[in-house]
């Protein structure tokens, strides 16, 4: 089965971690919690859930991975000020491996400089972020583009993760 490792900091919008971790564990996938610094414990924004950082993702290497789960909330925000976290994220997406971003995940790659002429799409305010990064932003709950897959909220959750379980 895959490995797969899901990205979280501080603030992570619980359900877009949560279901995500629990889908790809019930298919039998190895699910990794990366971060910033190994060991550190991470909070949902909405209290409901917390994360314990496996591997920190300065530590990783792409190919150390089958594929990554970035989960939006305010976590995206705070981990692309982290040069360790974006070096990580641009290397993963230049590997080829599978990308899932969703809500305010696409933050950390448009940081990462790989969303120019790709089409993406993700919460509505991160639009202009997405387009002035050079993307081609799409209001749909899921829009794939080679190996990177991205939706737009919570409520896309289902869609997301088949579109994942697909790619792996």
């Amino acid at each position: 089965m895959a490995r797969v490792g899901v990205l979280v900091g501080d603030g992570y919008e619980d359900s877009e971690f949560e279901i995500p971790r629990d889908c790809l564990a019930n298919a039998g996938h190895d699910v990794i919690v990366l971060g910033v610094a190994t060991g550190a414990l991470a909070h949902g924004k909405r209290g409901a859930s917390r994360a314990r950082v496996d591997q920190a993702a300065g530590d990783c290497h792409p190919e150390d991975f089958d594929a990554l789960v970035i989960p939006g909330g305010h976590a995206p925000d705070h981990l692309r000020l982290d040069p360790d976290v974006v070096g990580f994220v641009r290397a993963f997406v230049n590997s080829g491996r599978p990308v899932a971003a969703i809500c305010h995940g696409p933050q950390l790659l448009i940081e990462a400089d790989v969303v120019r002429g790709r089409r993406l799409t993700s919460w509505p305010s991160v639009r202009t972020d997405l387009v002035n990064a050079g993307a081609r932003w799409e209001d749909a709950e899921v829009v794939e583009d080679g190996h990177l897959i991205t939706s737009r909220k919570p409520d896309d959750l289902d869609a997301f993760c088949r579109a994942l379980l697909q790619r792996i």
